[in-house]
C-alpha cells in the first residue's frame, strides 16, 4: 500500500510548522527534512494544510479511475455532500453533468449511505447496550482511537462510515461496479485502501486538477429544492440532526483532534458523568466543510455551512438498508518506546537545558515542551539543532567569541550613526574603559563620521581605507560594511600606526640614501672630469711628438 501523504523534499524548508501542527507528532526530522511516519500518522491532513512551502503531497489516484474507464468498466462516483461548499454549482445535478463528461457512468451522493448509517445509530441507541457511543464517520478519528487511545475502542460505534455504506449499497446493486469516493478528506484514501467496498478515493483537489486537464467546467444551472437531511453530515452537529435518540441518550458534537482527545482522556479516567451520550466527532475543526482539500477552507467555513443548510432539507432518500453495515475496529498497535530519565536529561543537557529554569517550552521546535523534544531526539525523530533558543545562544556565543578574540577593532552602528556594539579591541584602540562609554552614543564622539554617512547615502562601504585619527594619533585601515536590509554599519579597523611609523622611518632612510648617493655621484663625476682633462692634455702632447718623429723619419 502506498503512503497517502508524502514529502516533496525539494520544497521542505525545515520550518517545523508541520511538527507544531501535527496532533500526534507523527513526523520525524533529519537532515533538514520533515518526513511523515506513516505507521503513526492518523491522516488528518493538518500538515498538508499548514505547510507554507507545498512540501506535503497527497497520493494521486486519478490514474486508477482513468484506467477503469478505459477498460469500459462501470465507474460509480460517490460524491460527499460537502461539494456544495467547495464548487460553484447549484446541486448534485450540476456535479453529475461534469463528472459524466470525465467518463463516470453513474453519480450518486454519499449522503445516501449516511442515511443508512443514521438508521444504524438509531438501532444501537434503541438497544441501549452501549452507554457511550462515538460516531465512526471520520476515519482520522477512527485512526486516532485505534493507534493512540485503544482503551476507547469499546465506545466507537461498530458501524461503517457513510462512504463505505454507500459503496456497499452500490456493489450490492451492481457487483461489477468500480466505486469511487470524491470528497475533501485525505484519510478517506487510507480508509479506502482497507475497504472491501470502496475501490478508489480522491480528493476535491485531484478532481479540480483532472477537470482542468480535460477542460471540464462546472456550471451553476440547477438549483435544487427540498433536499435530504443527511446532506448535513459535513457540518458540526449535522449528524446529530439526522438521528433520533432514544433510551435517554443525549447528543453532542466535538470537532478538532485536540478537543476529541480531551474527551478520550475523560473516558479513560472513568468520568461517571459520561453516560447515555452519543458523541459526534470530527478531526477537522468545523467538520468536513473545513476538510484539508476544501479550497480556501478557512475563508469559506461560514459560507460553506450556510450552503449546506440551503442544500439540505428534511426529506429522506428512503434507502433500503444494506445487508449489514456493521464494522469491527481493532487496535493498530502503535508502540512508542519512551527513553529513561537519564537519557532524556542527557539530551536536555546537550541543548543547554541543564536546569528546569532553562526549559523555556517555547514550542518553536514543534514540540510543546523541551522534555517532549528531548524524548523525540532519543527516539530518533528530532535533532538537537531544532531548538531555536539553543541555536541562537550557540550562534551568539560563537559570534561573541570571534568578535572578542579578533585583534581588529569592530563597531556596529545603526543608520543614525549611533554605536550599538563595540569589542574589546576597539575599546583599547580608542582608550575607553567599558562599552558603556560609547554604546548608544553617536560615533562622532570618537571619530569623523563622514565615511559612515557616505556609506549610508551611497549604499556602498569602503575596503581597507587608510586614515589618520588625529585625536588618538593613530593610523588605521578601515573596512566599512553597510547592510541595507538590517540597517546597520559594521566598522572593522586594523591599527597600522606601527607600520606607518616604520614606513616614515623607511622614507627618511631612503631620502638620506638618495642624498648620499647624489653626493657620491657628484664627487665621482668631478674626479672623472679632472682625470679626463689631464688625459686629454697628455694625449695631445704625445700626438705632436710622434707626428714630428714620423715626419723626421720620412724626411730621411
Amino acid at each position: 500500500m502506498n503512503e497517502v501523504l508524502t514529502l516533496n523534499k525539494a520544497n521542505c524548508k525545515d520550518c517545523y510548522k508541520c511538527i507544531r501542527t501535527c496532533p500526534v507528532k507523527a513526523i520525524s526530522f533529519a537532515e533538514n527534512q520533515a518526513q511523515i511516519i506513516a505507521a503513526e500518522c492518523i491522516q488528518c491532513g493538518q500538515c498538508y494544510v499548514v505547510c507554507p512551502h507545498d512540501a506535503k503531497e497527497i497520493r494521486n489516484d486519478v490514474h486508477k479511475i482513468k484506467e477503469a474507464i478505459q477498460a469500459n468498466k462501470k465507474v460509480y462516483a460517490s460524491v460527499a455532500p460537502s461539494f456544495i461548499a467547495d464548487f460553484e454549482v447549484g446541486g448534485i445535478a450540476d456535479m453529475t453533468e461534469g463528472l459524466l463528461k470525465l467518463g463516470f457512468s453513474v453519480v450518486e451522493e454519499t449522503a445516501v449511505g449516511a442515511e443508512a448509517v443514521s438508521k444504524e445509530y438509531d438501532r444501537i441507541m434503541e438497544k441501549g447496550e452501549q452507554s457511550v457511543i462515538i460516531s465512526s464517520c471520520c476515519p482520522a478519528i477512527n485512526n486516532l482511537i485505534q493507534k493512540y487511545h485503544p482503551t476507547v475502542l469499546p465506545y466507537l460505534a461498530p458501524v461503517l462510515s457513510p462512504m463505505q455504506a454507500h459503496c456497499k449499497l452500490i456493489k450490492e446493486k451492481d457487483p461489477s461496479a468500480v466505486t469511487v469516493f470524491i470528497g475533501p478528506c485525505i484519510a478517506k484514501k487510507g480508509e479506502a485502501d482497507e475497504s472491501n467496498y470502496v475501490d478508489i478515493a480522491i480528493t476535491y483537489d485531484e478532481l479540480r486538477t483532472w477537470m482542468a486537464e480535460e477542460k471540464v467546467v462546472l456550471e451553476r444551472k440547477n438549483i435544487e429544492e427540498n433536499g435530504q437531511k443527511t446532506r448535513l453530515y459535513p457540518t458540526i452537529s449535522g449528524l446529530a440532526r439526522t438521528i433520533h435518540p432514544t433510551n435517554g441518550y443525549r447528543t453532542m458534537a466535538i470537532d478538532g483532534v485536540d478537543d476529541c482527545r480531551s474527551v478520550f482522556r475523560e473516558l479513560e479516567s472513568g468520568n461517571s458523568r459520561l453516560k447515555k451520550v452519543f458523541i459526534e466527532m470530527s478531526a477537522c475543526e468545523g467538520s468536513c466543510i473545513n476538510g484539508p482539500t476544501i479550497a480556501d477552507h478557512v475563508q469559506t467555513r461560514v459560507a460553506g455551512h450556510l450552503a449546506l443548510e440551503e442544500f439540505a432539507g428534511e426529506e429522506e432518500y428512503g434507502v433500503d438498508m444494506p445487508g449489514d453495515i456493521g464494522a469491527t475496529y481493532k487496535t493498530k498497535g502503535i508502540r512508542r518506546i519512551l527513553p529513561g530519565g537519564e537519557a532524556i536529561q542527557a539530551v536536555l543537557n546537550r541543548m543547554g537545558k541543564t536546569t528546569p529554569d532553562k526549559e523555556f517550552n517555547c514550542g518553536s521546535c514543534g514540540y510543546p515542551t523541551c522534555r517532549d523534544k528531548a524524548i523525540a531526539v532519543c527516539q530518533g525523530k528530532a535533532e538537537i539543532e531544532m531548538c531555536l533558543p539553543f541555536l541562537k545562544e550557540k550562534a551568539e556565543s560563537f559570534s561573541d567569541t570571534i568578535i572578542s578574540s579578533t585583534p581588529n577593532a569592530i563597531m556596529v552602528l545603526n543608520e543614525d550613526l549611533v554605536v550599538q556594539q563595540i569589542n574589546q579591541a576597539a575599546l583599547k584602540l580608542f582608550k575607553l574603559t567599558s562599552p558603556d562609554d560609547i554604546v548608544r552614543a553617536p560615533i562622532v564622539r570618537l571619530i569623523d563620521p563622514s565615511d559612515y554617512l557616505n556609506a549610508v547615502l551611497s549604499g556602498r562601504g569602503t575596503v581597507n581605507k587608510r586614515r589618520y585619527i588625529a585625536e588618538y594619533k593613530i593610523f588605521v585601515e578601515e573596512t566599512i560594511i553597510y547592510n541595507k536590509q538590517y540597517k546597520v554599519l559594521i566598522s572593522i579597523m586594523r591599527d597600522v600606526t606601527a607600520q606607518e611609523k616604520a614606513r616614515a622611518v623607511d622614507q627618511d632612510l631612503r631620502k638620506q640614501t638618495v642624498e648620499i648617493t647624489d653626493n657620491v655621484i657628484n664627487k665621482h663625476m668631478r674626479v672623472v672630469q679632472e682625470i679626463a682633462s689631464l688625459l686629454g692634455e697628455t694625449t695631445a702632447e704625445t700626438k705632436i711628438a710622434l707626428t714630428k718623429l714620423k715626419e723626421a723619419i720620412d724626411h730621411e
